[in-house]
C-alpha cells in the first residue's frame, strides 16, 4: 500500500496578513522613494519635506497639544455636518422613494440646491450666519446631505415590484412592507450613501476651515501655509486622510455585518 500526498485545497483568498502587507506596500514604497529622493536633494525640501521631516512636525505638534485640540474642534464639526445633513438626506429619501407625490414636490427643488457649487455658497452662509460654528456645520452638512438622499432614493426604488405583489397577496400591511421588504432591499445602496456622505463631510470640513476659522485642522494648515511652514502643512493633509480612511473603515464593517446574506463576488 503506497502513501499518496493529500493535496490541500486552499480557497484563493488572502488572509488577513497577507490584505495587510498588500495593502502597505504601496504607501511604504512611495514613503522609502520620496525619503531617498528628498535626502540627496532630488526634490526641494520647501516644497517637498521628507517623511522624516513630517514625522517631527506630528511628534512636536502632539506633545504641544495644538494637534489633538484642533482635532478634537475639527472631530465635532465633521459629525455635527453628517448627522444634520446625513440624517435629513436619509429622511428625504425615504419620503420621496415610498411616495410619488413627494417625489414631483420635492426632487426638482433638492436637484436643483444640489447643482450649486459648495464654495458659491460660503460667502452667503458668513453673511448669514458669521464665521462662528453655524456656518462651517451648515456647509458641512450640504455635502452630506446629497448623496444618502440619492442612493436611499435609488435604493427604494430599486427594489423589484414583484417583491411587493407577493406582500399584498400575504396581506402585508404598509409598515410591515417596508421594515420587512424596502428597508432591506435598499439597504446596499443606503449604506453606500453613508460612504460617501461621510467622505463629503471631511471635504466639506478643509473647505470650511480653510476659507473662514480660527481653530481646527483646516485653519492649523492655513496658518502653516502663510509661515511656509510646509511639513505641518502634510501633517494636517494626513490627519485628514488617517480620519477619512477610519470613518470609512466603520461603515466597512457595519456594511459585512449588515449585509451577511448578500452573496456577492469578492474578487
Amino acid at each position: 500500500m503506497t502513501n499518496r500526498p493529500v493535496a490541500i485545497r486552499t480557497s484563493g483568498r488572502p488572509g488577513k496578513v497577507e490584505k495587510l502587507g498588500l495593502g502597505l506596500l504601496l504607501p511604504v514604497s512611495v514613503l522609502i522613494v520620496w525619503q531617498i529622493l528628498g535626502h540627496y536633494g532630488v526634490i526641494s525640501e520647501m516644497l517637498f519635506p521628507t517623511p522624516y521631516t513630517i514625522a517631527e512636525s506630528f511628534v512636536t505638534l502632539a506633545a504641544s497639544g495644538d494637534l489633538w485640540s484642533n482635532f478634537r474642534i475639527s472631530l465635532v464639526r465633521a459629525l455635527s455636518g453628517f448627522l444634520l445633513g446625513g440624517g435629513l438626506g436619509l429622511l428625504f429619501g425615504i419620503l420621496v422613494g415610498l411616495f410619488r407625490r413627494s417625489e414631483k414636490l420635492l426632487d426638482p427643488s433638492l436637484q436643483m440646491i444640489r447643482m450649486i457649487p459648495s464654495l458659491a455658497v460660503v460667502p452667503l452662509f458668513i453673511l448669514w450666519f458669521g464665521i462662528g460654528e453655524e456656518s462651517k456645520v451648515l456647509l458641512i452638512a450640504k455635502g452630506a446631505f446629497f448623496p444618502l438622499y440619492i442612493n436611499t432614493f435609488m435604493g427604494i426604488r430599486g427594489v423589484d415590484n414583484k417583491l411587493f405583489e407577493v406582500s399584498r397577496v400575504l396581506g402585508f400591511s404598509r409598515m410591515k412592507q417596508i421594515g420587512t421588504l424596502v428597508f432591506p432591499a435598499a439597504l446596499p445602496n443606503i449604506i453606500l450613501g453613508l460612504r460617501l456622505s461621510l467622505g463629503l463631510s471631511w471635504l466639506g470640513l478643509v473647505v470650511a476651515e480653510l476659507i473662514a476659522s480660527t481653530s481646527g485642522i483646516g485653519y492649523m494648515m492655513s496658518d502653516a501655509r502663510q509661515f511656509a511652514d510646509t511639513p505641518v502643512v502634510f501633517v494636517g493633509i494626513i490627519i485628514f486622510a488617517v480620519a477619512g480612511l477610519v470613518s470609512d473603515s466603520i461603515v466597512r464593517y457595519m456594511e459585512r455585518r449588515l449585509l451577511r446574506w448578500q452573496d456577492s463576488y469578492s474578487g
